[in-house]
């Protein structure tokens, strides 16, 4: 659990085993605490890693592997595995815990999902 900054609300997330392994490794590279940030400023040893230097940081690895920077972003990647979620399984609201969203409403808008999701997941279920 963390307290989100923006609404001071706490969310659950999850780390995945792959996602804690390449932790580990990163930690054992670069050295360095338990008690420090896991990815440290670049330009104070006391700070961590700010968002717009995160934001460089997607924009050259997007381009590394031949996609265009301008169509993946720090939020998009936030979007996608929700989006994922909902796709495979249609459980909103697993995907509104997952958010920390309040409203079910705001989670439909974050989504897209519109009437012909809603049709598709209703015509796919049978009883």
């Amino acid at each position: 659990m963390i307290v989100q900054q923006k609404t001071r609300r706490p969310v659950q997330f999850e780390i995945t085993e792959t996602a804690r392994e390449s932790v580990r490794t990163w930690l054992e590279h670069r050295g360095g605490g338990l008690n420090e940030y896991v990815f440290p400023s670049r330009l104070s040893t006391k700070a961590h890693l700010s968002t717009r230097q995160y934001a460089r940081l997607l924009d050259q690895w997007v381009q590394a592997v031949g996609l265009i920077a301008g169509e993946y972003g720090t939020h998009s990647l936030r979007r996608t595995k929700v989006a994922m979620i909902y796709k495979r399984t249609g459980n909103i609201r697993a995907v509104q815990i997952l958010l920390g969203h309040s409203k079910l409403d705001s989670t439909v808008r974050y989504l897209g999902v519109d009437v012909e999701d809603t049709l598709a997941l209703s015509e796919a279920t049978d009883f």
